[in-house]
Parts: C-alpha cells; structure tokens; sequence
C-alpha cells in the first residue's frame, strides 16, 4: 500500500493508504471525501458543545435578542415545546441569545460529551503520529456515533434550523462563515506532490512508480491557488534537534576555553628542572634584596 501524508499548507491532516493502480480522479475524490468530513465532524461537535450548555437553538428571527424584545415582537419560540432534552431540562441561559437555554441535565449532557471526545478522537490530527490511517468508515462512524448522542438526548429530535439537525441533513449554509473557507468542493480539488499536481485522468504509479511500500507527502487545495510551498528539506524536529545540539557544542567550547589556563606551569611539579637543582643543592634557595 502506498501511504499518503495528507496536508493542508503546512498543517498535517491525516494519512491515507492507497495502491499505485488508483486513479487520480478517484484519489482526489476519496482524500477529498475525508478532508471534508472531518471538518464536518469538527463542526458538529463543536455546535454539540454548545447544545450541551444551553440547549437548542433558537429560530433564526429570535437569536441576538433579548428577553424584552423578544417579549414586545411577541415572538415565541415553538420548539421549545417539542424539542425537550430526555430527562427534563436545566436552565443556563446562552448569554449570546443563539440558544435557548433549556439545556440536558447533567447525565444527559455527558453522554453528549462523552461521544464528542470519541469522534474528535477518531479524526485527531494525532492519528498522524500514532500512524493510524483514516477512512471515509471511520468518518461515517463518527457521523453515527453523534447522529446516536443526539437522537438519545434528543428523542423527539431537533429543530429544522438547528446546525446540527442540518448538518446531518448535508443541508448546511456556511457562506460567510470561515468554516466556507476551509472546504473544499470535490471538482475544484487539487493534490500536489514534489511541486507537481497529480494530474486527473493519470493513474498515481505514473508520478511515483510501482513501488507499493511507498510513503509520499501531498498537499491538498482549491483549484487556482497555485502550487504549494515546497516541503522544507530538514524537519522543524530535526531542526530542533539540530539547535540543541549546535547550542551544546557552543557551551562544551566556552568550558574548555575557560579550562584553557597555563598558570599550572609555574608550579614546582610541572618545573623540568627541579630535580636537577635538588642534586646541584640548589633547591629551596630564596633570593632577597640586602
């Protein structure tokens, strides 16, 4: 299996097992598929989080608001009703007004939390040094896995506005939020690698040959943008470790200057001569002014 280092710029993503027989096409497809997932997964949790504290969200007319504006528009919240958290709800009022901080009881609220460190845990960035590969089953896992925390907490489940509900509909709207920055749609995708883009309609041996127990870095990004910085030659480890090392030589060379004395030489056990003035008897002779 060919073994692909995924990053995005300068930032690791995950890694990736593949064959030189795969198609650019479906290679870009498939690393494409996970990149974006995992922002998904990474944007569910974060609104679970949130869910977990205050509760569900409000319609989209109320949030920002406060009590007493909401209480003069007349406005009401219908789905407070209906969506109620397994077990009743505690109040801990969203101070930004996004939410309606009708949220879980404690119990309920840790098995929301509970399943968020799970699936942050399957897309980790760490997978990366433990050499632990990533799959489009471990991102439906961890879709799944949420998909269950909620519907738990949830039984009745959540409002049609609500992030989370629309994020496992694929019905979010992300324009003009800097999450729309980060994905990347499958036809504007690109994967470089040694300053050269893996050209679609290619098959990936042409770039790296036959070798399948190969293990390449390749960068992935939108269409446009141009070629990506090149991997740095030395590691930032291997730099670190390189500084460490000049810094040491540098304080070994000041002790051994500092021990670079040859004041010794004036003593009587470094004089060549002392043993031949002991048998002429002219040791120990002191000369003073008269």
């Amino acid at each position: 299996m060919v073994q692909l280092h995924v990053k995005r710029g300068d930032d690791s993503q995950f890694l990736f097992n593949t064959t030189v027989d795969t198609a650019v096409d479906e290679l870009i497809s498939q690393v494409t598929a996970i990149y974006n997932g995992r922002l998904k997964v990474d944007r569910i949790c974060s609104e679970m989080e949130e869910l977990a504290e205050h509760g569900i969200t409000l319609p989209p007319n109320m949030q920002g608001l406060t009590d007493e504006q909401i209480e003069d528009l007349k406005l009401r919240d219908e789905w407070a009703e209906k969506c109620v958290p397994c077990g009743g709800a505690e109040l801990k009022k969203d101070e930004i007004g996004r939410r309606n901080g009708q949220a879980p009881n404690e119990k309920m609220k840790q098995v929301l939390k509970k399943t968020i460190e799970e699936a942050n845990a399957l897309i980790s960035k760490k997978q990366v040094q433990a050499n632990v590969c990533v799959t489009l089953e471990m991102i439906k896992d961890a879709l799944d896995q949420l998909r269950g925390a909620v519907m738990i907490v949830y039984p009745m489940g959540l409002p049609p506005h609500d992030p989370i509900r629309m994020e496992f509909e694929d019905q979010e709207d992300l324009s003009g939020t800097q999450a729309a920055l980060q994905v990347i749609p499958p036809e504007e995708s690109q994967l470089w690698w040694a300053a050269k883009e893996l050209q679609r309609g290619k098959k990936l041996q042409e770039y790296v040959g036959k070798n399948e127990k190969t293990k390449i870095v390749v960068k992935i990004q939108k269409r446009g943008q141009g070629a990506p910085a090149r991997e740095p030659v030395i590691s930032a480890e291997d730099q670190k470790q390189m500084m460490l090392h000049y810094y040491k030589r540098q304080e070994d060379l000041k002790k051994l200057e500092e021990a670079d004395d040859d004041s010794h030489l004036n003593s009587d056990w470094a004089d060549r001569q002392a043993l031949k003035r002991q048998f002429q008897g002219l040791a120990n002779i002191r000369w003073a002014p008269r």
